[in-house]
């Protein structure tokens, strides 16, 4: 039942029939009877009123129509508020029948996103892009701990390996060097011995891992290579449906929840014969570290949240409790954990990857990557997970290559000067590691050409689309009171933002999503002579601006702060462009070694013991 908080009207067809007889609709249509009556003759000062104090009696007034006005910044007459007055109510009884309808979070608006403006085309991949077209691709820069030649026949002799990149791990387990079962055993006790720490684990997928980890090794044994990612384990943000375990969507009301499905992203790493261990935390609803466990920690500084929303997938995979880790990104949520904990991050294309499966928060700004230990890692996880399901309808037949094609010495490169030359105001350390990152880019015989954003459109004002969808997607969430259950319960988080996007009008969010149209023209021609752009990771409007437009953003970690923790450098691609984007990241990442430092947990362990 509706609380006092949020009254909620009865519906006006129950004891209202229609003329018509039907019951199932408002009492009448307004403006077919006005203009019925008009043309019969009738004067419409009488029957104005008779409507506007049938408004009033359902509540709707002239006096709070005026209040409305104020939240929007529009000032009508008395006689037009007079005139609205009665639609506005017969509104009021079409929100509550379209309220009546159950909508599932998986129920998309008939309204769709697309990442391509109208007549653009993209060409067609010259290499086949399926998970085995990997094999040769660049060997990861070489770990100390796995010396040439050794086996790793237990899961603790396997703990020298928890931080290798995914791909270099599936190197070894084609080498028979290391096995599937051992890999997933030493990575599910890391899983509970450092989860106390750093609270980034909802539920471990043990039974499925061990049996799909067993199946890896058999297939192996047996000389059937699925390709770089088989017997590799991983982990899941837990917003992707995994049939037989909880999907909780990192929050209380949902902490129970078994979505009866596997997301299209866990079905396409089984088939390349990934292993599934956990599922891995999300801040409530995908904002921020806190979930309903707590908070998830950053694993360079136990007493600073790892960021979100993609908190737990970060925190694992930077404090090497996985191989890998799937994330998702609206605003922010690949970007900002993977910069916190140092991991290598892709936010890809809107309408790479197939959404069937995973929460929905705004449908035309979800968008999920993976997060891995190396940018060579991400070209692997992405080669595995992209491309239309027949599910996901905003899914664009783009191929991908990989390995990539081109040199990264042969792309034409942008750098955003002014914002890399900008004083940042207590991150100095930052700003150096930036510009010298160009310099190894430079070094690389990447010509880098100075470039400006698009500056011209308001990018920050346009963020209340993403406030307008995340309600619709959460609306009976707030009409139930349950959004009280969140543990976050303050201005910025989503029980109040919700609330506040009830005040948004149709027509604004409409107009807001005319001017991302004009926003996608100008990237469009601004990146028309470029492959891809050099960026800080939070510089200006960039990171809002790529996220409605659709393009990918590859972030990798370039330095570390006085307080240890890490840095980081970004690169925006050409939309359906990842091949090149990440071989230009990957270039950056080979002429250096951030990406290889990892945290000391068991320091951190033996203080707390």
């Amino acid at each position: 039942m509706p609380s006092d908080r949020r009254p909620s009207a009865a519906d006006p067809s129950a004891a209202n029939p229609s003329p018509t007889g039907r019951k199932d609709g408002p009492r009448f249509d307004r403006r077919r009877f006005l203009a019925w009556a008009s043309a019969a003759g009738f004067g419409g000062g009488p029957l104005l009123r008779a409507l506007a104090e049938e408004a009033q009696a359902g509540g709707v007034t002239a006096e709070a129509m005026a209040r409305c006005e104020e939240l929007t910044g529009l000032r009508f007459t008395p006689e037009e508020r007079e005139l609205a007055l009665g639609g506005v109510g017969e509104l009021r009884g079409a929100y509550e029948a379209v309220r009546g309808v159950a909508l599932p979070n998986d129920v998309p608006p008939a309204l769709r996103f697309d990442a391509r403006l109208p007549g653009e085309s993209f060409a067609a991949a010259t290499a086949p892009a399926d998970a085995t077209a990997n094999s040769g691709a660049p060997a990861a820069v070489a770990d100390p701990r796995a010396s040439a030649g050794r086996r790793y026949d237990t899961p603790e002799e396997a703990e020298a390996l928890a931080f290798l990149p995914a791909a270099e791990l599936g190197r070894l387990l084609r080498a028979r060097r290391v096995r599937s079962v051992d890999l997933t055993r030493m990575y599910l006790a890391r899983l509970r011995r450092y989860d106390p720490l750093l609270h980034c684990v909802v539920t471990l997928t043990e039974e499925r891992a061990l049996e799909q980890a067993e199946r890896a090794d058999r297939e192996l044994d047996a000389g059937r290579w699925r390709g770089p990612l088989h017997g590799v384990p991983w982990g899941a943000k837990d917003l992707l449906a995994v049939g037989g375990y909880p999907t909780t969507w990192g929050a209380a009301p949902y902490r129970d929840q078994v979505v009866d499905q596997d997301a299209t992203v866990v079905e396409r790493l089984d088939a390349a014969g990934a292993v599934l261990v956990a599922k891995l935390t999300l801040g409530a609803l995908a904002w921020g570290d806190v979930w309903f466990g707590g908070m998830t920690r950053n694993p360079w500084k136990l007493e600073q949240g790892s960021s979100g929303s993609s908190a737990g997938s970060a925190a694992a995979t930077a404090a090497g409790l996985v191989g890998f880790a799937i994330g998702t990104e609206t605003w922010g949520s690949i970007v900002s954990p993977s910069t916190r904990v140092g991991a290598s991050g892709l936010r890809p294309t809107f309408g790479r990857v197939s959404r069937h499966g995973a929460m929905a928060l705004s449908w035309s700004m979800d968008k999920i990557g993976p997060i891995c230990r190396s940018i060579e890692d991400c070209g692997v996880v992405l080669a595995a997970i992209h491309g239309p399901d027949g599910e996901d309808p905003t899914v664009i037949d783009v191929p991908f290559e990989w390995p990539p094609r081109r040199e990264a010495r042969r792309l034409r490169v942008g750098f955003t000067r002014s914002l890399f030359e900008e004083e940042r105001e207590e991150q100095a350390a930052w700003r150096g590691f930036d510009l010298a990152a160009l310099d190894v880019l430079r070094d690389q015989g990447i010509e880098l050409v100075p470039v400006e954003l698009p500056a011209d459109l308001p990018v920050a004002s346009l963020s209340y689309i993403l406030s307008a969808e995340a309600a619709a997607a959460f609306d009976e969430l707030t009409r139930s009171n349950r959004d009280d259950q969140l543990v976050r319960q303050v201005e910025q988080a989503w029980p109040n933002v919700f609330r506040q996007a009830r005040y948004i009008p149709a027509v604004e969010y409409l107009q807001a999503n005319r001017v991302r149209t004009l926003l996608m023209r100008d990237w469009a021609r601004f990146m028309a002579d470029l492959d891809a752009y050099v960026v800080p990771s939070f510089g200006g409007a960039n990171l809002l601006a790529t996220n409605l437009t659709g393009h990918p953003q590859a972030v990798v970690p370039d330095g570390f702060r006085p307080d240890g923790t890490p840095t980081s450098l970004s690169f925006i691609g050409r939309r359906f462009g990842e091949s090149d984007l990440l071989a230009l990241a990957m270039a950056y990442q080979q002429a250096t070694d951030w990406h290889q430092r990892h945290p000391d947990l068991e320091a951190a362990l033996a203080v707390g013991e």
